[in-house]
């Protein structure tokens, strides 16, 4: 399965040229999806670093700095000395190393992300991602950076964030402030952690879909770590997911189709095409699109370009829905908080999806939700978590079994490895409580010191 983030093609990284002239060859790449062997499970993690300065003073890493201070330039420059890794270049700045054990990658305000190749066992990605901190934390300490846990970036403001020098990024920051207004926060400042699943036919794919939207709010209660924003506590459990709700309903929130009886993957490439693209790329250049659907690239073309498969793959990753289709299906609905919980989302889900019997047990949590509702639990959770009411009645008692049902999963499946990890989710469940509220606790309890709560927050790794 093929890394879900899309790492910017360079020199070193070419897309498929075939032209896309109809429907069907859209179809038809969604149907090369379809998996004949053992199903795996893919993670890919984002992480907040900080600058630690001499000083005292904590501030977001820029790109290049003065010598000797924090910088991400020099985050890339270590890992290419320590491993077998390629850097891809853009403009001259390394800007994602590609790796045998899958990608490194840059958001837009310099948040860090592994995006690891996948594996049969959840508890594989688990070893996967350990790896991937023993090697990238001593470094980062050796720089000065610290990486934290949470979901939003939580000190400073919005300002101090450098932009990331990648030119896809430059094109989305001036198209998105047009759509909605927590965009560029949600570019900036947010971190999730993303579990990429396989499917077997278009009828387990739509399947997975429907779930994965319709679990998508109790999972965000679950995760739910962003709730500081510029160095002060608020009432959200998830600010990370609220800056989902005003980015771009265009391209984010419920597509009510997927829940429609005999909805397939004509469906979502048709849903495909007449969302607005950021961007055509062509020749080392991201041109703005200027509101121009893939649609009508298809039939009309850009500035003599031709739409091709590659310009299909990477519009697929400019679509935001809570779960998103692709070659694999994409769930991206948990804020990256505590390193125990990014630990458990792919045993969390494998229990969940990869046993037919908890698969069946899930969907009956939400499967009688109408649009209306799934909506407004997407829009309620981000502020009330597990206190957001359902027909009159919280869904803590829904986020608790979700989790049990997975550890039923797990065990069909052979993963007491897994259920292991499940563990913290199903106390904190059942508990009602989320890291957020621990990530509180820390801020009153180091008295709002920058410095204190993030060596309290920092991940860490035996």
């Amino acid at each position: 399965m093929t890394p879900a983030t899309h790492v910017t093609p360079s020199a070193n990284e070419t897309l498929p040229t075939t032209p896309v002239i109809d429907v069907e060859q859209l179809v038809a790449h969604f149907q090369r999806g379809c998996k004949t062997g053992p199903l795996r499970i893919g993670l890919e993690h984002e992480k907040i670093g900080m600058a630690l300065d001499a000083d005292g003073g904590v501030r977001p890493v820029p790109y290049a700095d003065e010598p000797g201070r924090p910088q991400i330039r020099d985050l890339f420059a270590g890992l290419c000395k320590s491993g077998d890794c390629e850097a891809v270049v853009e403009g001259g700045s390394t800007i994602a190393l590609k790796r045998k054990d899958g990608s490194i990658t840059l958001e837009p305000g310099g948040q860090f992300e592994l995006s690891a190749n996948a594996f049969v066992l959840d508890t594989d990605c688990k070893s996967d991602l350990d790896q991937h901190l023993r090697e990238l934390l001593p470094l980062a300490d050796r720089l000065s950076i610290a990486f934290i846990g949470v979901g939003f970036r939580p000190l400073g403001t919005w300002d101090d964030v450098p932009w990331m020098p990648k030119g896809r990024y430059k094109v989305m920051r001036e198209y998105l402030p047009t759509r909605g207004k927590l965009g560029v926060e949600m570019m900036k400042r947010t971190a999730t952690v993303q579990a990429n699943l396989d499917y077997v036919s278009e009828a387990d794919a739509m399947a997975k879909l429907r779930l994965g939207v319709g679990l998508g709010p109790l999972v965000t209660a679950l995760y739910a770590a962003s709730p500081l924003v510029d160095g002060k506590p608020t009432d959200f459990k998830s600010y990370r997911a609220h800056c989902w709700l005003d980015t771009d309903n265009d391209r984010c929130g419920v597509l009510p189709f997927m829940f429609r009886e005999g909805a397939g993957f004509r469906d979502y490439a048709e849903y495909a095409l007449d969302v607005p693209m950021f961007f055509v790329y062509r020749h080392g250049t991201y041109n703005p699109a200027g509101g121009m659907t893939f649609r009508r690239f298809m039939a009309e073309g850009f500035h003599g370009e031709r739409a091709t498969l590659g310009d299909f793959e990477t519009h697929l990753s400019t679509l935001f829905p809570d779960a998103r289709l692709k070659q694999y299906i994409e769930l991206r609905t948990a804020d990256a908080g505590p390193l125990s919980h990014v630990q458990a989302l792919p045993s969390l889900w494998r229990g969940l999806f990869y046993s037919q019997s908890s698969l069946d047990a899930a969907w009956k949590l939400v499967a009688d939700l109408t649009t209306e509702e799934r909506s407004q639990l997407r829009a309620e959770v981000p502020l009330q978590g597990y206190d957001t009411k359902l027909r009159g009645q919280s869904i803590g008692p829904l986020v608790e079994e979700m989790v049990r049902i997975a550890i039923a999963g797990l065990r069909e499946l052979g993963s007491e490895g897994g259920v292991r990890l499940l563990d913290p989710l199903l106390e904190m469940a059942h508990e009602r409580r989320c890291p957020a509220d621990d990530i509180l606790s820390i801020w009153h309890a180091v008295g709002g010191n920058p410095r204190a709560f993030v060596d309290k927050t920092r991940l860490r790794v035996d």
